[in-house]
């Protein structure tokens, strides 16, 4: 067999860069983007051929551009190197931004790195999955799955050149170490080098998890009425957003009979207004009575007036009062007082008063809370 060496390819790429202000999370100059290839999943029983990194190159008087730098075993007995290179390289650095490493990529290189008495501890970096924060609104995204590609396909119209699939590179590698094939070595170099790439693309998805975990900014609330397919009479309040992260793609998602759709930094949430008469529901049943001619609750402390043949202790399935009025949806208690149809009911609404169509901080917290909602409705879907 041919005696060669470790390689370490590095390229420039040039405009290439995060359409995401990593900044939220890290400090660029200080963040790898990782990504390894191995023979196999065990560490034990299979090979580390190549880690890929992107890194921010900000060389005094150059204009700071993203780069690449790939360490290719050559041989088998190349492994160590490898490691020993990475090590030596990132050092310096303290996060690491990766595709599903935390399951599969990080854990095997502490071990491929124990196992050579190689010292490195990833304790030491930050660590940023783009599969673990993109993969819970899978349902949101409407996508088949998380599969680095798919997300790649949903994010940017950008073609792969590599069409090979880690699995089917092991053959080629092992084919690779016995006649160091150019071509061969071309094709497992660029697969990793488009896994590297891909992370500095779909890195702008995390604009998705954005709008469920930090705040969104109400900029304008209307009242929209309209008829259904049945030409009933229906109404909705229509809340404009400017959303805390610009969408890498124009988005739309429905749940619980709310809508909102995204474009760039802003959106949209359509919400319906339950229009006519719900139920407040007392909490201390003990201190009412129940008047079953007018079908309410009153106090005990007002009741002496109530011949006592027209009323009858509450209980706390009718200790309620009715009114009429425009409500809205909740599905936690987010506003008090809130109101139900009917005690088992487990729809919330709370009541759209004048005094709230002013409060623009309570509607922003409201379009938050409707996000909230959609995300669990997505985790329930799932279950079902």
């Amino acid at each position: 067999m041919q005696n060669t060496i470790m390689k370490c390819i590095q390229k420039n790429l040039g405009i290439l860069s995060p359409k995401y202000p990593i900044e939220n999370f890290c400090v660029p100059k200080h963040t790898l983007f990782i990504d390894i290839e191995t023979t196999g999943l065990y560490v034990r029983s299979s090979t580390l051929y190549m880690i890929g990194c992107a890194f921010l190159d900000e060389d005094t008087g150059k204009a700071a551009c993203w780069h690449t730098i790939q360490w290719l075993a050559t041989n088998y007995e190349d492994e160590v190197n490898v490691l020993n290179a990475f090590a030596t390289f990132a050092k310096p650095y303290r996060y690491l931004i990766h595709f599903n490493g935390n399951q599969f990529d990080i854990p095997y290189l502490q071990n491929k790195l124990q196992q050579y008495n190689i010292h490195f501890n990833f304790d030491d970096f930050e660590g940023i999955d783009i599969y673990r924060r993109l993969s819970p609104y899978k349902t949101f995204l409407k996508l088949p799955n998380c599969k680095q590609k798919t997300i790649e396909n949903f994010v940017t119209a950008t073609v792969r050149e590599d069409q090979y699939t880690g699995g089917e590179l092991i053959d080629i590698y092992h084919e690779y170490v016995l006649n160091h094939d150019a071509e061969k070595e071309h094709f497992l170099l660029l697969h990793n080098e488009e896994d590297v790439r891909g992370m500095l693309e779909i890195v702008a998805a995390l604009a998705i998890p954005d709008l469920f975990h930090l705040p969104v900014k109400v900029t304008k609330v209307q009242a929209n009425y309209y008829k259904d397919v049945n030409q009933k009479q229906c109404s909705e309040i229509i809340m404009n957003l400017k959303l805390p992260t610009a969408l890498p793609i124009d988005i739309s998602y429905g749940a619980n009979n709310c809508y909102f759709t995204g474009c760039g930094e802003d959106g949209k949430l359509r919400i319906p207004i339950y229009e006519g008469e719900l139920k407040y529901f007392y909490s201390n049943y003990k201190d009412y009575y129940y008047l079953p001619k007018e079908d309410t609750a009153i106090h005990k402390s007002v009741a002496s007036f109530v011949d006592k043949n027209y009323r009858r202790q509450a209980t706390a399935r009718n200790c309620y009062t009715r009114k009429s009025s425009s409500y809205l949806p909740q599905w936690e208690v987010l506003f008090t007082p809130f109101f139900k149809k009917d005690y088992d009911d487990k729809d919330l609404f709370f009541e759209l008063t004048d005094e709230l169509k002013t409060q623009r901080d309570a509607f922003n917290l409201y379009a938050h809370h409707v996000f909230e909602m959609m995300g669990s409705y997505r985790k329930k879907s799932q279950t079902d």
